[in-house]
């Protein structure tokens, strides 16, 4: 059984991850990092010299390994539930959640990380705001099919994001395997 957090850039994943993992005694795991860490390159630097198929590749063979650990709670790539069969492998490993905020939220989220412009590519031509309502609109059909919840982030603390999600999920083993 996993926590699996899914929804766009800047919703609170990782934050949420490691937040989560803490409380039950899980390990956690940033999947980007993880793709990172295998290709020995920033997510930028994939997109430039490999393209996005090839990223996506990679994203999907991470996450298929991540899917088959045990008391996992993994901090997906935005666009990894872009492919139907990692969205099928997310759901038949654990509880699929969900983190939504507004495009401006995200945005301004975005604009105040000195790590995004560095390690995240754009994926379109449009400005970053214009992106973000762009590929929302596209993804949030895939992420509403994908999850078993949905936990809106906006104006709230880590803390009662987490304590929300722990309470709206069947009781979960913890480290040791007792609930």
């Amino acid at each position: 059984m996993n926590i699996i957090l899914i929804g766009y850039r800047a919703t609170g994943k990782t934050t949420l991850a490691r937040l989560l993992a803490q409380k039950l005694g899980w390990q956690w795991i940033d999947a980007d990092v993880a793709v990172e860490q295998r290709a020995g390159k920033s997510i930028a630097r994939i997109f430039a010299e490999d393209g996005e198929p090839a990223f996506r590749d990679l994203e999907a063979e991470v996450m298929a390994e991540l899917c088959q650990r045990s008391r996992l709670v993994l901090a997906a790539g935005g666009g990894a539930p872009l492919r139907p069969e990692t969205r099928k492998r997310m759901r038949e490993s654990g509880h699929v959640i969900w983190l939504t905020a507004s495009p401006e939220t995200i945005h301004a989220r975005m604009t105040g990380d000195a790590t995004t412009a560095s390690r995240r590519p754009s994926l379109t031509d449009k400005s970053a705001l214009e992106e973000i309502v762009l590929l929302l609109n596209k993804r949030a059909p895939i992420y509403q099919e994908t999850a078993h919840l949905t936990v809106d982030t906006e104006g709230k603390s880590p803390e009662s994001i987490a304590s929300e999600i722990l309470s709206a999920l069947p009781q979960l083993p913890d480290a040791e395997g007792s609930t």
